[in-house]
């Protein structure tokens, strides 16, 4: 029996970015349009009204913005969100939605080019479709930090954390690195799919929420302990590595991965550099990207861990790892930073 179709709402204050909207969506034999608004006061009425089961939100509203309709939404069957926003309207904004609870986030052309929107589409129905399978997650407040020892050793074999993530990666960014210890004993690089625009805005509020230094990748930057490193949006990241200095280098691939950032294309470069001293971290998303790069540690003695089923909004990525056999272990977010020091 056919699944019935995904009802979608689309918000959005512009009428022309409504009709496109809805015309590229309704196109998919997987998805019915139920109606579309024009403001955030507008979209919680529709969405009363229609009980949608995702939603694609405008940041950027008169009346009431899509902030306010995120926080607005209620605890029990809400429907998904979904942003579509310019990162040049409001990058902030757009970081702070994915913390609050939507589930994805879709970059929308500042000049609203036709033929750029209807670029959109492809992007765009399949992160409508992995969203309706997503969990809804309730936004609580991170967990306390451990406890800070007065000094964590790191051991001789590992000296390098690298993780990737997706879809619901910044939410769960925010609450492994809220929990973890100042004195981290070694450097962490991070490989989120996101569009480019964004990931200066969620360095910069990952980092007034840990007492890690987080910060957006920089060509050659220098990795030390206690330093977590996010790949730009639109960027390849690999590690590098001469003598005793450690660094990360924007990288330029002949053919290009399918995401970008590359979880792969990090992973590969990590063990290639740090062979068995790598500890591999893949955390929700949709997709298969992190299983070749993952293969890749592997094969040279490090270690990897996956986020459990249970916290992954989406559970692609870790499911194609645990499945392959690939992960010594698997646990929920909060429980992830005291694995994480344990595998130490």
């Amino acid at each position: 029996m056919k699944s019935p179709p995904i009802r979608v709402l689309v918000v959005d204050d512009s009428a022309f970015v409504r009709k496109v909207l809805r015309q590229v969506l309704g196109a998919s034999s997987s998805i019915e349009v139920v109606d579309t608004a024009m403001d955030g006061l507008d979209a919680l009425e529709k969405i009363a009204r229609h009980r949608p089961d995702v939603v694609t939100l405008d940041l950027v509203m008169p009346n009431l913005d899509g902030l306010g309709v995120l926080a607005a939404l209620p605890r029990e069957g809400a429907p998904r969100v979904i942003v579509v926003s310019s990162a040049d309207a409001d990058s902030e904004s757009g970081v702070r939605a994915l913390q609050q609870g939507a589930t994805d986030l879709v970059e929308k052309p500042t000049a609203l080019a036709t033929d750029r929107l209807f670029g959109l589409a492809d992007e765009l129905v399949r992160k409508v479709i992995a969203a309706a399978e997503a969990k809804v997650r309730r936004v609580e407040p991170p967990p306390p930090p451990p406890p800070a020892p007065s000094a964590i050793p790191a051991t001789s074999r590992t000296r390098l954390v690298v993780i990737g993530a997706s879809t619901g990666g910044p939410h769960a960014l925010t609450r492994l690195f809220s929990a973890m210890p100042a004195e981290f004993p070694v450097p962490i690089v991070v490989a989120l799919h996101i569009p480019p625009g964004y990931t200066e805005s969620l360095a910069r509020r990952l980092d007034d929420a840990s007492a890690l230094s987080i910060v957006e990748a920089s060509d050659d930057l220098e990795l030390r302990p206690g330093l977590a490193v996010i790949a730009r949006g639109g960027t390849h990241l690999e590690v590098r590595r001469h003598l005793t200095r450690a660094s990360v280098g924007f990288a330029a691939t002949p053919s290009a991965p399918h995401y970008c950032p590359s979880v792969d294309l990090l992973f590969r470069s990590a063990a290639a550099e740090f062979g068995p001293a790598v500890l591999g971290i893949v955390l929700t998303g949709m997709g298969d990207d992190g299983l070749e790069g993952s293969r890749a540690i592997r094969a040279e003695g490090g270690r990897i861990l996956a986020e459990a089923e249970s916290s992954c909004v989406v559970y692609g990525m870790p499911r194609r790892v645990l499945e392959a056999g690939l992960a010594a272990a698997a646990a929920p977010i909060d429980q992830m930073p005291a694995v994480i020091l344990r595998y130490l």
